[in-house]
């Protein structure tokens, strides 16, 4: 399986437990909690990022960064949105400078 593979996966399974009752799943809690829920955890699990980054242990780094990717995938799922639509954005931006990107933001 590619690697890209499984963020397809979760999505797909995001967008399933969306529709689902909230006692079944973690992710249908947090859909049911609603955007300000979700958007809590994924700051939480940033500043969890930041911790590990700081402690230097590279596996819990790795963790913390995919706790923080599971919830940002949440939280795309929320707003109808999946995985590929920010690897499609990614791609976009092949070949682009930082700054030029950047500053097409600013237009």
């Amino acid at each position: 399986m590619q690697n890209y593979e499984v963020l397809k996966e979760i999505s797909d399974v995001i967008e399933v437990r969306k529709q689902a009752a909230a006692e079944s799943s973690y992710v249908s809690q947090l859909m049911h909690k609603g955007e300000d829920a979700i958007l809590k955890k994924v700051i939480e699990e940033a500043g969890e990022v930041l911790m590990a980054s700081k402690d230097g242990d590279k596996l819990h780094i790795i963790k913390e960064v995919a706790d923080v990717w599971f919830h940002s995938m949440v939280l795309l799922g929320y707003h109808g949105l999946r995985a590929e639509d920010v690897l499609m954005e990614l791609q976009r931006r092949q070949n682009i400078s930082g700054i030029d990107e950047k500053a097409s933001r600013a237009k």
